[in-house]
């Protein structure tokens, strides 16, 4: 995986089969969670053992189309792998011939966005400057109707971090043409739970039923360092 400028290019070599399948998936979630503006998939050094194997990448590109709600696109040169991705199962995926290709669509294809982000101890007050920075977002962006929906799915993911995770965590807060993103970032690779439990007015996963029932939807990715917990609220 290496930056090019605000893409990221993750590059796949050797041969791939049924077997590699789960390993790939995970390192092109984790290149998802950097939330950069387009992911490019270089297969230019990649081989077919099994051509069922490019499943992958339709998951990883629904995955992209979630959150962040980024361009995925294929470089894959003819004749190997790029005959097989022209088969109906694969015709969605966008494909290139090379990657120069891939960048300029990339950058012809790029949309403005606006970002809000914070750096965030696991504190009490943590949560509060969550819910000021979801407004402010808000505010700035003229979406007076999310303001209380943001500011709550906000409030509990962060509240989430430091019930459970106790790290240091990143909320980033995106505007992107139909969706809101509201991310946060963590050092704890657990996966977050959805579970409610009685008799605990902080109960575990009291947080993410919250976020559940206000987003439009939400989820995690895994990070190299720990996770990201997103969730999205619709434009109207």
């Amino acid at each position: 995986m290496r930056d090019d400028g605000r893409r990221l290019i993750a590059e796949l070599a050797g041969n791939l089969g049924l077997g590699d399948v789960a390993d790939v998936r995970v390192k092109l979630l984790k290149c998802l969670a950097e939330q950069p503006e387009a992911l490019l998939i270089d297969l230019s050094r990649m081989t077919l053992a099994d051509p069922l194997a490019l499943s992958v990448f339709v998951a990883v590109r629904r995955q992209a189309a979630r959150w962040p709600g980024i361009p995925m696109l294929l470089c894959a040169p003819e004749p190997q792998t790029g005959n097989q991705l022209r088969s109906a199962a694969y015709r969605t995926l966008p494909r290139f011939t090379t990657l120069e290709a891939a960048r300029e669509h990339a950058r012809l294809e790029r949309h403005t966005l606006s970002v809000l982000s914070d750096e965030l101890l696991p504190i009490s007050g943590a949560a509060r400057q969550a819910r000021n920075v979801a407004t402010d977002a808000c505010v700035r962006w003229d979406l007076p109707d999310l303001v209380a929906p943001a500011s709550l799915v906000a409030s509990e993911l962060v509240s989430n971090v430091v019930d459970h995770a106790h790290t240091m965590m990143t909320l980033r807060v995106t505007l992107r043409p139909r969706f809101l993103h509201i991310a946060v970032r963590d050092g704890d690779a657990a996966e977050p739970v959805l579970r409610a439990t009685e008799g605990s007015a902080t109960m575990r996963g009291r947080g993410l039923l919250l976020v559940e029932a206000t987003a439009h939807s939400w989820g995690w990715l895994p990070t190299d360092d720990g996770k990201v917990v997103w969730a999205s609220l619709q434009v109207s």
